[in-house]
């Protein structure tokens, strides 16, 4: 039995099944959204380096619709489902405080269905549609509380992320247009027979756009910094975690390498976009108080860095240089990657723990948990050496990686700023554990005890991994997990001939 696209059916299926089922039975939502997630991370990790084309109903691409199964869609599905996983475990006591769990699980299985869609798909159309079903189900996330600041911010994060799938919707159409094809591969082949026109240069920029301000890119930002404070914990770690970088990163970077071919114009694109990303996500976290604003900022930093490493790679590509160097950046980036979906995660969940036990987001209320809760500070603070590149955690490792292919493609300016962004978000770091775990404690958090067994878990789970990911560089788990992933990209356009057999 071909698993490809159960990634897709199972969690949708569960979406619409868990509503029903779960009028009498309150426990029923946790125990379906669990088994769901950890059913969807046993599967990815049983497609480790395994390649496959699914075909839908019988008929072949171009003209049909396909999933696809290569190195960078099984990076993609382990991600999503591993921090899927973490978050329903922690949302099992969390999400008491909020109104309605079959919803908050139908929603979150919605959102993770949405995302292996877009991960798998082989059409342009198909990733339009599984990104706006993630997209939708996000926006109603961010606004479960239904209070006015969550009521706010989702319907900032609606509107942009609207404009974001009709920049996505006008660029698939002009596509069509222009090549009578929807199917990537296909449309791959078009473009190394016919050459680009200026309808598909047209096409090309309404997509990095749209999935610049899905990715949250700086200057296309703006809706993040409201929308990850104003989430329940869980939905901030997926946000941050996966959804930015399934519907963002990944999308651009298919459509980059694989479709339309990358080109010492868009390489510079990319690498512009993730260093000022890089730059002014980090600037901005200087200064905020609000604990999981804080974490915002930092997470469009950290993307930065992740879409300034392909870059490089692409900028090396498209110029013929050593492919060495090139696949050593994208390694980098999509090292990275998996890296800040573990750490930030962490560090989201971590802040959810603290709002929960002591409820306040403001840091300067904070003050000496580390002695009241010290599983949950203990958890932060892996987090954070590990975002902030402290060996030997496996941040240091993914950033170490992507400054040296920056010196090995002769960017050196970009390798010393990757640098000094690291030195500005140990800094704010530094800041977030005085102030809350260090400091001296508040009158207000007195009573302040550590949060259930059942949150803990989850925190646990990402610190072990933040230790030990680093160990994805040695040569088996790198030739497994990470080698796969970097040759579906530098492979370019000969994607269309793995897909279409010829």
């Amino acid at each position: 039995m071909n698993v490809i696209p159960l990634f897709v059916a199972i969690p949708l299926a569960a979406a619409f099944f868990i509503p029903m089922v779960s009028q009498k039975f309150r426990w029923v939502p946790d125990l379906l959204g669990n088994l769901t997630a950890f059913a969807l991370l046993v599967m990815a990790v049983s497609v480790i380096g395994k390649k496959d084309v699914y075909i839908m109903g019988g008929w072949a691409p171009p003209i049909g619709i396909n999933l696809v199964l290569d190195g960078l869609s099984v990076l993609m599905l382990i991600t999503i489902s591993l921090v899927g996983f973490t978050a329903t475990l922690f949302s099992i006591r969390y999400m008491e405080q909020y109104t309605s769990k079959l919803r908050y699980y139908s929603l979150f299985l919605l959102m993770m269905g949405g995302m292996n869609g877009v991960a798998l798909s082989g059409d342009m159309f198909n990733i339009f549609v599984f990104l706006e079903i993630a997209s939708v189900a996000s926006y109603a996330l961010v606004g479960f509380g239904c209070e006015h600041e969550e009521l706010e911010a989702s319907f900032k994060y609606l509107v942009l992320g609207s404009v974001a799938s009709t920049l996505i919707l006008l660029g698939v159409a002009v596509i069509y247009g222009s090549l009578g094809s929807l199917n990537m591969a296909h449309v791959s082949r078009l473009i190394v027979e016919q050459g680009m026109n200026k309808a598909l240069y047209f096409s090309l920029t309404l997509l990095v756009m749209g999935f610049s301000l899905k990715a949250a890119l700086v200057p296309f930002h703006a809706w993040l910094p409201d929308a990850h404070p104003s989430a329940p914990a869980p939905i901030s770690a997926m946000l941050s975690g996966v959804l930015i970088k399934v519907l963002g990163v990944y999308a651009l970077l298919r459509i980059s390498f694989n479709v339309f071919g990358m080109s010492p114009l868009l390489a510079n694109i990319l690498i512009w976009l993730g260093t000022i990303s890089m730059v002014v996500g980090g600037l901005l976290a200087l200064g905020q108080w609000d604990y999981k604003r804080l974490l915002a900022y930092s997470s469009i930093s950290q993307v930065g860095y992740v879409v300034l490493a392909v870059g490089i790679g692409g900028a090396v590509v498209s110029r013929g240089d050593s492919m060495t160097v090139a696949g050593l950046a994208i390694g980098g980036g999509l090292f990275h990657l998996i890296n800040h979906a573990a750490f930030k995660s962490l560090l989201f969940l971590s802040s959810g723990a603290i709002v929960y036990s002591t409820g306040t987001r403001d840091l300067r209320k904070m003050g000496g948990l580390k002695d009241r809760m010290p599983l949950t500070s203990g958890a932060a603070n892996i987090g954070a050496f590990s975002i902030s590149g402290i060996p030997p955690f496996n941040g240091f490792w993914s950033k170490l990686v992507i400054i040296i292919a920056a010196v090995q493609a002769r960017y050196y300016w970009l390798a010393l700023t990757a640098v000094l962004i690291s030195v500005i978000t140990l800094a704010y770091y530094l800041k977030l554990q005085r102030h809350a775990f260090f400091g001296p404690a508040s009158e207000n958090n007195r009573d302040v005890r550590e949060v259930p067994l059942s949150m803990c878990i989850p925190m646990v789970l990402l610190a072990v991994l933040c230790v030990g990911m680093g160990l994805l560089l040695l040569p088996g788990p790198r030739a497994e997990i990470l080698q796969p992933a970097v040759d579906a990209l530098t492979m370019g356009m000969k994607y269309a001939t793995v897909i279409l057999g010829r």
